[in-house]
């Protein structure tokens, strides 16, 4: 990545926008707290049992914040600091992120760690994770009312239907683009096996011990033992 990519990536104006965005995911969870707040004795609950899940949905969301900033660290050495908070602080997810940058690049025609990774590269890569993220967004805000009764409709016919559908679309996604990642060395290969088992072995170490902390944590493991296991690779 040359000078003027990395000087636009943090750059005055992206930090700007990074704030005024994550400014308003901060606003729309002070309002839902206030509302749910507001809405609790409706449902027979009291100012006790209130803060009580104020509380445990806080502490339940430090493990998978901590699992997030494991990916965090690359991601903000590809793309910037500014940009790394905005998606993440919309999105939330750092798997989803990770692959739209991929994929972004690859569409230019070049991988995120190349020397030669332009502006317009970095461009495209940026309107590849904003556009791609905004349609599950759009969809919600003109669609939310019809979703519970198409859904209902779905799984009335076929009850896994809707899981079937994501998940196979996620391994594709995810598949597409560790297997154009792999093949570029040995060192590549051995990172993605490694990853990919570890994955598997958490996630049903998770399932069998009915640990949903692990499965938030299960990406970034995989990712820090994928790499340690390349570096290794390139001692022997």
């Amino acid at each position: 990545m040359d000078d003027g990519v990395i000087d636009i990536a943090n750059s005055s104006a992206l930090w700007v926008m990074a704030f005024i965005f994550v400014g308003i995911v901060i606003f729309q969870a002070l309002v839902f707290l206030r509302l749910a707040k507001k809405s609790a004795p409706d449902v027979g609950m009291t100012p006790k049992e209130v803060k009580t899940a104020i509380r445990t949905g806080f502490i339940s969301s430090l493990g998978p914040s901590f699992g997030i900033a494991i990916v965090l660290v690359s991601l903000i050495a590809l793309l910037g600091s500014p940009l790394t908070l905005m998606r993440i602080g919309i999105i939330g997810s750092a798997a989803t992120e990770s692959a739209a940058a991929g994929i972004g690049a690859d569409a230019f025609g070049m991988d995120l760690t190349s020397d030669n990774f332009s502006t317009q590269a970095f461009t495209t890569v940026v309107w590849t994770m904003c556009l791609g993220g905004m349609g599950w967004l759009l969809f919600t805000l003109f669609f939310t009312k019809s979703l519970g009764n198409t859904q209902k409709r779905i799984e009335k016919k076929n009850p896994k239907a809707m899981a079937i559908v994501s998940s196979a679309a996620m391994l594709g996604a995810f598949g597409y683009l560790a297997s154009d990642q792999m093949i570029t060395s040995m060192s590549h290969t051995i990172a993605g096996v490694a990853a990919l088992f570890s994955m598997v072995i958490i996630m049903l170490v998770a399932e069998k011990g009915n640990l949903s902390w692990l499965k938030e944590w299960a990406l970034g493991f995989a990712m820090v033992i994928g790499m340690v296991s390349a570096y290794l690779s390139t001692l022997l």
